[in-house]
């Protein structure tokens, strides 16, 4: 008999193809809606696979109650919707994506970057919404992006990418990280900062950290006051190292320029959020990795770690160890 694996999203089934060699495969078939918990708990409880969304919470009274349970697959480099701990402590290998989004996250970073520094997407709904009706010097002017500084918080393999990305418009690149690098600053001509330092002078700053207890709200109010009143915020991470209140503080009173967000705290955020009322927030619904190409990629990488567990070998990503080793 194959092992049953449950997959909580839709996915295309070409990409399914190594998996269901060897395994019973079910997905949750509504695209726009969540597996509800109910059903996840109900599905983990005979599974020995689960592939699994940002959005789903793998915690210690799921894995306690799905004892045939040997692989967990996130699709997405980020895994804070897992007790790591916990799964490791019921000898279930959990396992993420990086490296095939580095790059399609850093454009969309970069993209939305642009976006919110030469409001973009505020002109384009000017002319949709049929308010253009002359030309004006200073009509929607944004603020210059080449020779500016970018200020990247969190120096991993898509703060990188971005660096690489500004190196292309004359950007001065300062950085924080929890360790410095070296390294990556004779290669790519980046300058390490202290966190308050990189707040202070940068014009742009991206955050791309992950969310764990020592990032998390991170961006406060004491962070965004800090901030030139001239800078734009970029996060790219994700919404917990936001503390939302403060930025929409900031938004209002005027301590900084603007903001781009493709994450939230609470996702899908709701369309009568605070934050949503600011023409200087530019506000994308976490797409940060989503083009065809890389979602594709990222489906076959989360189901080849799953087939190889299953089959007791080490998975290509994963981020503890457990039934493969």
């Amino acid at each position: 008999m194959k092992p049953y694996v449950y997959i909580t999203r839709k996915l295309p089934q070409e990409t399914l193809a190594e998996l269901q060699e060897i395994a019973e495969v079910e997905m949750w078939m509504e695209e726009e809606k969540p597996v509800p918990r109910s059903i996840l708990l109900e599905k983990a409880n005979k599974a020995a696979g689960l592939l699994t969304m940002l959005s789903d919470r793998i915690d210690e009274e799921l894995l306690r109650q799905a004892p045939y349970l040997k692989a967990v697959a996130n699709l997405a480099v980020g895994f804070d919707n897992i007790n790591v701990e916990a799964s490791s402590k019921y000898g279930v290998t959990v396992c993420n994506t990086p490296d095939v989004l580095t790059d399609t996250t850093a454009d969309l970073a970069f993209g939305l970057l642009m976006a919110a520094g030469r409001r973009i997407t505020e002109a384009a709904e000017y002319i949709k919404d049929g308010k253009w009706n002359s030309w004006s010097p200073l009509l929607l002017a944004g603020t210059d992006i080449h020779h500016k500084t970018l200020g990247i918080v969190g120096m991993g393999r898509i703060g990188e990418a971005v660096a690489r990305r500004a190196s292309g418009f004359d950007m001065k690149v300062l950085y924080h990280n929890r360790r410095r690098k070296i390294e990556t600053e004779e290669r790519l001509g980046l300058s390490y900062r202290i966190f308050e330092d990189l707040l202070k002078e940068s014009d742009y700053i991206v955050c791309l950290t992950p969310l764990t207890p020592e990032t998390k709200d991170l961006f406060n109010e004491k962070a965004f006051k800090m901030m030139k009143d001239t800078a734009l915020f970029i996060n790219v991470s994700r919404g917990g190292v936001v503390v939302e209140e403060a930025l929409d503080r900031a938004l209002s009173e005027g301590w900084i320029n603007g903001a781009g967000l493709d994450v939230f705290r609470e996702e899908p955020i709701n369309p009568d959020h605070p934050l949503l009322r600011h023409p200087n927030l530019t506000a994308l619904p976490h797409i940060g990795s989503a083009s065809t190409e890389t979602r594709l990629k990222m489906a076959r990488l989360a189901v080849s770690n799953i087939a190889h567990v299953l089959q007791g070998i080490k998975p290509p990503a994963a981020v503890n160890t457990g039934n493969h080793e």
